[in-house]
């Protein structure tokens, strides 16, 4: 395949002009994560086959491939020809080129989520407790509700004692169900730090009354202060959203510029085949496969947050959600809204025929070539714990200096 070649200066105006472009790294994630644009995605050419389709929905959107002299460009292109993409274009000398051009490389996965939250905590100066304090709260019995804003599989391989398990997005439906009463103090933890500064500053924004706060630096704080974890806990966080919950997060999300949709404009949108469309239903996984939209495909709202590069490796695309209680939809819409996408909410729908069906997964690629993430598992190296914190740390100020984000925080 022939393919046209695009300068790191193309690429950076694209991206602060809003222009649809999907910028793919074609490395094995261990090479990625080592450092990438703030935009890029995450595709490595040999899985191009089995990702493709469903994260580039568009066959003509502006697909621009990089690597850094490995070669993998030509082999990458064929493939996307070959799935019918039109539009494939590749980074003028590669990765090399863009650090010449004094651009950002970004480590890590899931970079601009991440760097996104740090944003927000010193926008917002989100409050939180170190774990020493924490471990005092729980001492002490004190009236507190420690909820555990990760996935499920990630809560049950380790977790605070006493947390329950709340997925990001489900905060502000389960809330008011999670504590005892208004007097209760809410502790918000993750892995590390994104989520549960989201996820806290999401109950702070929705109104919840209670005194909220995140867990510093989550489990890898906990592990670093020397406080123990549990392991193999199954406890849910019940629905419950507090009073006003509902009115509350559809004023979040006006506020962050979201816009409802009703099943007219949804069709609307859809026949606009000159721009890409992501559709994706944020509840759980049980309650989808119980009974979904059409052409919706299943995220879980607080990993969209987390993961939306993965999601929707369109930068500039459009995005719609669905939820049939409206408060996730409405709670993870504000986020990415504020992550500079165009995002819709979608009203309604659940009273006509659903389709039925687990959520679509990608198979999972070569344990060899993952990227270990240093807030996973619980034997991971105390001095690579600390140089992730060191590293989010540093995200405010790299963000400032790269200059393409366009997030703002409400």
């Amino acid at each position: 395949m022939t393919m046209s070649t695009v300068t790191p200066q193309d690429i950076r105006s694209a991206l602060l002009l809003r222009r649809e472009i999907a910028l793919l790294d074609v490395r094995h994630e261990a090479e990625f994560a080592t450092g990438h644009p703030l935009f890029a995605a995450n595709m490595a050419a040999d899985r191009i086959a089995l990702e493709a389709d469903l994260r580039l929905p568009r066959k003509d959107v502006s697909i621009v491939l990089y690597d850094d002299g490995d070669g993998l460009i030509a082999r990458a292109g064929d493939q996307l020809q070959a799935l019918g993409y039109t539009n494939v274009g590749a980074l003028a000398g590669g990765l090399q080129a863009w650090r010449s051009a004094g651009y950002e490389l970004f480590r890590d996965v899931n970079s601009y989520a991440k760097a996104f939250g740090e944003l927000v905590e010193a926008r917002r100066h989100t409050p939180s407790l170190s774990a020493d304090e924490v471990a005092a709260l729980i001492s002490e019995k004190a009236d507190i509700a420690i909820l555990d804003v990760r996935r499920f599989d990630e809560y049950t391989t380790m977790n605070i004692p006493g947390s329950v398990s709340v997925p990001g997005a489900e905060l502000v439906l389960r809330a008011g169900g999670a504590a005892p009463g208004p007097d209760t103090t809410i502790i918000v933890n993750c892995a590390g730090r994104t989520r549960s500064i989201i996820g806290t500053q999401s109950l702070i924004n929705a109104g919840l009354p209670n005194k909220v706060r995140a867990l510093r630096n989550g489990t890898i704080g906990w592990t670093l202060a020397r406080h123990n974890l549990e392991h193999g806990a199954d406890r849910r966080g019940g629905i419950g959203p507090f009073e006003g919950a509902g009115d509350n997060a559809r004023d979040v999300a006006y506020r962050a510029g979201v816009r409802r949709i009703a099943a007219g404009e949804l069709a609307a949108l859809e026949r606009e085949a000159h721009r890409t469309l992501y559709r994706f239903d944020v509840r759980e996984a049980d309650e989808y496969a119980a009974g979904h939209l059409a052409g919706f495909r299943h995220y879980a709202g607080g990993q969209l947050v987390q993961e939306i590069d993965i999601a929707a490796p369109v930068r500039g695309a459009r995005i719609v959600l669905t939820d049939n209680r409206s408060i996730r939809a409405d709670m993870t819409a504000s986020w990415l809204a504020q992550m500079g996408w165009e995002v819709y909410v979608l009203d309604g729908g659940y009273d006509g025929p659903l389709e039925a069906g687990p959520p679509q997964v990608l198979p999972k690629g070569d344990p060899a070539h993952r990227y270990r993430r240093p807030y996973e598992g619980t034997s991971v190296a105390e001095q690579a714990m600390q140089a992730y914190l060191d590293w989010e740390y540093g995200l405010v100020e790299q963000l400032r200096r790269d200059g393409t984000h366009g997030f703002y925080v409400i």
